[in-house]
């Protein structure tokens, strides 16, 4: 999943929402350099990972990206389905996305000093930009997608993944639908066995 599944998906709470953030620029052990509940975010964030790329609908969605981008595919597919969550009114009803997306930022901005510099670097643009607002708008999944292309190695272009993104927008939706259901509960047992464990 993409940034805003994973701050949604952090149930409010501030430290599990600081790891589950920046868990993409914290390899291996050195989640340990990090407070318990930060390090709690951060295993919360790759038990999400794992689910995801295990389910049979990401799985399908995949198969739109796969023969243009191959192992990428999954990246994309993590943007796409921000897009329906953020346009998602079981969820996010009225302007709710709106005050989300603030709240998000303004959590994250009391643990800077617990950002990797990866992740330091892009948060201002991050906020400035509002991302997480903008997944709702195909124009904002765009620019998503280029910055997928701009982080990896071998890939040079993202006008395709848009095009894909449009031509299967229902295929996509329908696949979304069906990891939503599975994943949000399965998150929140993964997010209450972390809180009630103090070690």
């Amino acid at each position: 999943m993409n940034y805003l599944a994973h701050a949604y998906l952090s149930f409010n709470h501030p430290e599990i929402l600081v790891g589950n953030m920046i868990s993409d620029y914290v390899k291996g052990k050195k989640k340990f350099d990090y407070p318990p509940a930060i390090q709690k975010g951060i295993i919360l964030h790759r038990a999400i990972d794992t689910f995801t790329d295990e389910h049979p609908a990401t799985k399908k969605a995949k198969e739109v990206f796969r023969p243009h981008y191959r192992l990428y595919s999954g990246a994309f597919v993590d943007v796409v389905y921000d897009h329906f969550l953020a346009t998602d009114n079981r969820e996010f009803p009225g302007s709710s996305l709106l005050n989300f997306s603030a709240q998000v930022y303004t959590m994250l901005d009391e643990y800077t000093q617990w950002f990797p510099d990866p992740f330091s670097r892009m948060f201002p643009y991050m906020k400035e930009q509002n991302w997480l607002f903008n997944y709702q708008e195909k124009w904002g999944i765009e620019k998503s997608l280029g910055g997928v292309v701009r982080r990896a190695a071998y890939l040079t272009e993202s006008d395709t993944a848009f095009r894909l993104f449009v031509e299967h927008y229902q295929l996509l939706s329908g696949c979304y639908r069906q990891f939503w259901a599975d994943l949000q509960p399965f998150a929140r047992r993964q997010f209450d066995l972390l809180v009630s464990d103090q070690g």
